[in-house]
């Protein structure tokens, strides 16, 4: 159930990698020859690639995964949100450029927004619900109505469209952050078996036990980013990294 994301962080990257041509994607490969064996994705974030110029050294990257580790998905986590042309083009970024196996995408602007997605066979659509930063409350707490004219929150609205008339191909997945596992427990009652990603672990403060509790035990991916990437700055930071990989996983398989 562990899910690694990778955040590189140039600031933070040992001294030996700092400066150096591919620092990036070099770091990365050394955290998942790491944990490979120890996961069931890698998510990296695209926003730490880009900012540094370093969209080729992602493409890189997922494509060593695919090559070495073929059995590991990679979530593309981008969190796009747009209309007509401008969603196919993003999915065309996410599953033709980079080779993603699944992208996150925001559910705010309507189905139409994540269509273009689900023409990608057997590719996943994972859909921002009950996010881990606490300004999430702001709009996904707002109260709405269900077709049944009942008053729902918005993220409970959401996780019904996701698991309902929105997954038309059974692509969909779900984003509910660690930080509130009582919401966890309600979107899963609305949602069945559907996965879900689960951020806020490690850095943030999720707690695992709650999280796994509240998941029920079934298709959860469960992701840490900086707890892992950043245990040392030394450089044994990919050991260490491994043994806080395993730590993570070892503390939900207990929680299981």
């Amino acid at each position: 159930m562990l899910c690694v994301g990778l955040d590189p962080d140039q600031q933070k990257f040992p001294i030996s990698l700092q400066g150096q041509a591919n620092s990036i994607f070099t770091f990365c490969r050394y955290i998942v020859d790491a944990t490979a064996d120890l996961v069931c994705a890698f998510k990296p974030q695209i926003a730490y690639f880009a900012a540094a110029r370093a969209e080729d050294q992602l493409e890189q990257l997922i494509q060593y995964i695919h090559t070495h580790y073929p059995r590991v998905p990679v979530i593309l986590d981008a969190k796009r949100g747009d209309i007509g042309s401008t969603a196919t083009q993003y999915a065309v970024e996410a599953f033709e450029r980079y080779q993603a196996d699944a992208v996150t995408v925001n559910p705010y602007m309507g189905f139409d927004s994540m269509e273009p997605y689900l023409k990608y066979a057997g590719k996943g659509v994972i859909v921002l619900c009950r996010t881990s930063n606490p300004g999430g409350s702001d709009i996904q707490f707002l109260k709405t109505t269900d077709d049944s004219g009942e008053q729902v929150s918005v993220y409970e609205r959401v996780a019904f469209n996701a698991a309902t008339k929105w997954n038309t191909n059974g692509q969909m997945c779900l984003v509910v952050g660690a930080t509130f596992p009582e919401e966890i427990a309600k979107v899963r009652q609305i949602v069945g078996d559907m996965p879900l990603l689960i951020p806020g672990i490690g850095a943030q403060g999720g707690d695992i036990e709650a999280t796994v509790q509240a998941g029920c035990s079934k298709n959860l991916m469960i992701n840490s980013s900086r707890a892992i990437l950043y245990a040392s700055n030394g450089a044994d930071f990919a050991e260490a990294a491994r043994k806080e990989a395993i730590k993570t996983r070892d503390a939900i398989n207990q929680a299981k």
